[in-house]
């Protein structure tokens, strides 16, 4: 049985647009740099040759990748959603309660997390820590700091 791979609405169109320029655009440029290389003859010492297929391996893989997970994707549409509890797809507004620092986190899934956007993965020990959780509460995590304790100040859904 494949288990279903959750993501937002906005999650499931990048990866798709990924994908997309992946095979139609990435795909063939990479073919067409190894086929420049290969008239520069001998393949053994050609560094040109041996750079395109590892880009080309690599966008193999990616696109292998990313086919799994849309395939198995469950997009869900936070907008949906209200309330103070959080939920996946909540942005979470945090107030650590050691230093006083206040930040906003949006809880997504694997293939979507990108910490400098503030998009945190659904398997990440604060979105664990964070969801079922509500307004006023306050939850204790282990970060790569160490323990942390944050208080929930707002949840929205958007």
């Amino acid at each position: 049985m494949e288990t279903k791979v959750p993501m937002t609405k906005e999650g499931h169109q990048k990866l798709q647009k990924e994908l997309t320029k992946l095979k139609l655009e990435d795909r063939h440029e990479v073919i067409a740099a190894i086929e420049e290389a290969r008239s520069h003859g001998d393949l053994s010492e050609n560094a040109e040759y041996h750079a395109a297929r590892e880009k080309q391996s690599f966008i193999e893989g990616r696109i292998l990748e990313l086919e799994a997970a849309l395939s198995r994707a469950q997009v869900i549409d936070a907008s949906k959603f209200s309330g103070e509890k959080v939920l996946f797809g909540a942005k979470v507004e945090v107030c650590d309660e050691e230093t006083g620092d206040s930040a906003i986190y949006q809880i997504v899934g694997q293939y979507e997390a990108d910490l400098e956007q503030g998009k945190i993965s659904l398997t990440s020990p604060l979105a664990k820590a964070l969801i079922g959780k509500e307004i006023g509460d306050s939850v204790e995590f282990v970060s790569p700091r160490g323990k942390r304790n944050y208080e929930i100040l707002d949840v929205q859904f958007s």
